[in-house]
């Protein structure tokens, strides 16, 4: 399968369906995936033997993109609805993490005051308090949860050793709400995250952290696993419609 890298700091701007027009921010190495999970799905491809040693920019180098870029882009008169830190792997990673955050709402306020920040992660890091204070500044921490299982995240998502979903539910309701949760929905021989079983269980998951918003998705790229599934639109709004019912926002993206 194919493995799609983002090459530079700072990206696009792109259409994402998730935010709209985006532009993308990469902590991480171009030439490797790093992140805490290894997600069956994932477009960056898998995680490789020896990826730790590439090197991450450094916080001199994420200001010069930032700055150098958004100069450009407004000076273009092109506007952004989203500046968004996706990229290679899992962003609150990188060492100088908060004070990224810093350096984009700081250059966000300057040149594209009408964008909203928003960070994808997979919350692994929230055990942090930097951490978590630098995701309370952004206007859109979108926090991940596909399975409300260990055993079944373990398969999906393979996390780095001492993973636990309800130790990460705990730590996203210091949010209190404020934060939206993002969840994929796949099938496949290795996986399968929409039988009835796993469905109940999230959503309860889904009830009891109680986000502004839920991120309902499935796969758009080739993923590194064979046999990974698409999920179409009618199952994903099967999925949500009890909670819809409840009064949930969910925003459905297939």
């Amino acid at each position: 399968m194919a493995t799609f890298l983002w090459n530079d700091i700072v990206f696009g701007p792109i259409h994402s369906r998730r935010v709209g027009r985006s532009l993308g921010i990469n902590l991480l190495p171009r030439e490797a995936k790093v992140c805490t999970f290894d997600c069956v799905y994932c477009e960056c491809g898998g995680l490789k033997r020896g990826a730790s040693g590439h090197r991450l920019p450094t916080l001199d180098e994420v200001r010069e993109a930032i700055q150098g870029r958004f100069s450009e882009l407004a000076s273009a008169g092109q506007g952004i609805d989203s500046i968004s830190f996706t990229g290679n792997g899992e962003p609150t990673l990188h060492p100088d993490f908060p004070a990224i955050i810093d350096i984009t709402l700081a250059a966000r306020d300057r040149w594209f005051p009408q964008a909203v920040v928003s960070v994808f992660s997979n919350a692994t890091r929230l055990d942090r308090p930097e951490i978590v204070a630098a995701l309370m500044r952004v206007d859109n921490p979108i926090l991940k949860i596909d399975c409300a299982t260990d055993d079944l995240a373990a398969v999906m998502n393979r996390p780095r050793k001492g993973y636990s979903v309800a130790r990460t539910v705990e730590l996203m309701k210091a949010f209190k709400g404020d934060f939206i949760l993002q969840t994929m929905l796949v099938k496949g021989p290795v996986v399968d995250n929409t039988t009835p079983e796993a469905l109940d269980a999230w959503r309860n998951v889904v009830r009891e952290l109680h986000p502004r918003e839920v991120m309902l998705y499935s796969v758009e790229r080739d993923t590194p696993v064979a046999g990974i599934e698409r999920v179409d639109a009618d199952t994903l709004a099967q999925a949500a419609a009890p909670l819809v019912a409840e009064g949930f926002s969910i925003q459905i993206n297939a």
